[in-house]
């Protein structure tokens, strides 16, 4: 039996929960989450593997909005190029808050360019009554005529597998790109990195921007742990106070 394998690249506005819904789909954790926007930087594939079937490789995009500096264009040329590449794109809605918006609307005339199949998922659907649900699909289906729409909660899994089995079929015949057993095509350091920086964003909330980087040094086994020694850049001695915290309670929290 011939096996299926692509690319699909994700869009939405920031906060959606696309680094959710990749996890969910992945079934690992692969992408950080947070609630301030723009954390995704790197191009951070999941990739599903359903063995001797298909195998979709996730492509995480950056919240796409439109440019306002040179950092949210480098990340919008990012966006186009991989929509370029990708097989077919899936284009999250955040139910919950409502569809149909500006940012919405963007995002639906910039997938309009490249000719890959949309998909909608509409998630959060899970904090939705009925009518909320009916209206909020609706919505979806009018920003994409074309495209199919599915009601998904990442944060339970609920309606993930009908649209992984949904975004399978849309895939041209071919070998798989990775080996069945792996998640990612990111190296240890770099998962384990993105790690640190969502445990550093979630405790720091807004007084350290999403600029800090993690870098990892080295990775050893030590008895029945694995200890992992990183770096952690920011951009102001203050920022460096922040992250130490009194008497260094918050990088041990963070390292913790």
């Amino acid at each position: 039996m011939s096996t299926r394998s692509g690319f699909v690249a994700l869009a939405g506005r920031p906060n959606v929960g696309k680094s959710t819904l990749v996890n969910s789909m992945v079934g690992h954790k692969v992408a950080i989450v947070s609630d301030k926007p723009q954390t995704t930087r790197r191009a951070i594939r999941g990739v599903v593997t359903a063995p001797g079937r298909y195998q979709l490789v996730l492509t995480d995009l950056p919240g796409v909005q439109r440019p306002r500096d040179a950092l949210t264009e480098r990340m919008q040329h990012r966006v186009e190029s991989e929509l370029a590449e990708a097989d077919a794109a899936l284009f999250v809605v955040n139910g919950e808050q409502g569809v149909g918006g500006p940012g919405d609307v963007f995002i639906a005339e910039a997938l309009a360019g490249p000719t890959v199949p949309v998909v909608i998922a509409v998630n959060k659907v899970d904090r939705l009554d009925r009518p909320r649900s009916v209206l909020a699909l609706q919505a979806a289906s009018e920003l994409v005529p074309d495209a199919e729409v599915f009601p998904v909660s990442a944060r339970t899994g609920k309606g993930v597998g009908v649209l992984v089995e949904h975004l399978a079929g849309l895939l041209p015949e071919g070998p798989f790109y990775f080996p069945p057993e792996e998640v990612s095509d990111q190296p240890e350091h770099v998962l384990l990195a993105e790690l640190v920086r969502e445990q550093v964003l979630h405790r720091t909330r807004q007084e350290v921007p999403h600029a800090v980087e993690v870098q990892v040094d080295e990775i050893h086994e030590q008895h029945d742990l694995v200890v992992v020694h990183a770096f952690l850049w920011v951009e102001t001695e203050s920022q460096k106070g922040i992250l130490i915290g009194a008497r260094g309670r918050m990088i041990k929290a963070i390292g913790i």
